[in-house]
């Protein structure tokens, strides 16, 4: 092998090399392009206190820029087993704050003890169940977890799967 020749597989060896490992860098920062940021996965859960609530009282958070509805039953509300939060000795109904129709943000009516949506005029009782108009379903209950007096939003539980029915 020439003199010319050794330069030459010397100089494509160099530049492959430099190329595999310029290219190793943009893979990586591409995944890393790709990755959330820890402010969004910091965003992914909403912990509420539930401790201060009283009887009767909705109380109206945010969780991953939703609406969430939470109700503190009292005694007049029926208890629905197949919907209710039980957190010590107190129900809540929790759900997303979203119309089932077209998604607009229904309205709590205490005196009437029900969500009316002002876009459609979908109603949905205080356990969150459609009972008049376009919406097709229930609203949406969120994942959580229950932590002693404390509701955890985004996280999934075992109560959460037993209420959606994938327990």
């Amino acid at each position: 092998m020439s003199n010319l020749e050794q330069r030459r597989n010397f100089i494509g060896l160099a530049f492959g090399t430099v190329a595999a490992i310029g290219g190793g860098f943009a893979l990586v920062a591409m995944k890393k392009t790709w990755d959330p940021l820890p402010s969004v996965k910091a965003a992914g859960f909403t912990t509420v206190d539930l401790s201060p609530m009283k009887d009767g009282e909705m109380r109206q958070v945010e969780w991953r820029k939703k609406p969430i509805f939470i109700l503190k039953k009292d005694a007049n509300m029926a208890p629905n087993d197949s919907r209710d939060v039980v957190v010590g000795d107190a129900r809540y109904s929790v759900a997303i704050g979203l119309c089932t129709h077209l998604g607009c943000i229904p309205e709590w009516k205490a005196s009437k003890q029900k969500y009316v949506c002002a876009c459609h005029g979908g109603e949905f009782n205080a356990d969150g169940i459609n009972t008049f108009g376009p919406p097709p379903r229930p609203l949406d209950i969120p994942p959580f977890k229950v932590d002693g007096t404390k509701l955890v939003l985004g996280e999934t539980s075992p109560e959460y799967l037993k209420l959606v029915g994938k327990a």
